[in-house]
């Protein structure tokens, strides 16, 4: 399971013209899950993200957490983070999970983040879909995490 973390001042999630999500200070999450993975992958990557200290304390160090500073997290779901790039000009998805697989982990991780942060702290956009997705990145801060 793959995880590209932004820190952000505010991010959107809009489908169809329709902003579905949106939050402030936090973290943007692009999910991409793939083969193999299972519930174990979801909640300990859930785990990384809330605790990865990315966020400044007082001497502008990354001291601080997700959790630390109280901040909400919007979990994408990203089907190309689980691309092979190894070779050739053209993407190969056969490292991804299938949809259904997918799916139920992507709603998996957004249970724990919600037990993690609480629901109101957490926005989603909508697996399978195409979406819009707008951020201010702060810093700019961007992370890719695995649980591999």
């Amino acid at each position: 399971m793959k995880g590209l973390i932004q820190r952000v001042s505010q991010a959107s999630v809009t489908v169809d013209g329709e902003q579905i999500a949106s939050i402030d200070t936090g973290l943007l999450l692009l999910l991409g899950v793939e083969k193999g993975d299972s519930e174990h992958e979801a909640r300990e990557l859930c785990r990384k993200i809330l605790t990865y200290r990315v966020f400044p304390d007082e001497t502008g160090r990354m001291n601080r957490s997700l959790l630390d500073i109280g901040g909400s997290l919007l979990v994408v779901s990203q089907f190309t983070l689980a691309a092979d790039t190894s070779s050739g000009t053209r993407p190969g998805f056969s490292l991804a999970a299938g949809p259904d697989a997918a799916n139920t982990l992507y709603e998996r991780f957004v249970v724990e983040a919600r037990s993690g942060l609480g629901p109101e702290k957490v926005g989603e956009g909508r697996f399978g879909a195409d979406m819009k997705v707008g951020l201010v990145n702060d810093g700019p801060v961007t992370f890719m995490l695995e649980t591999r």
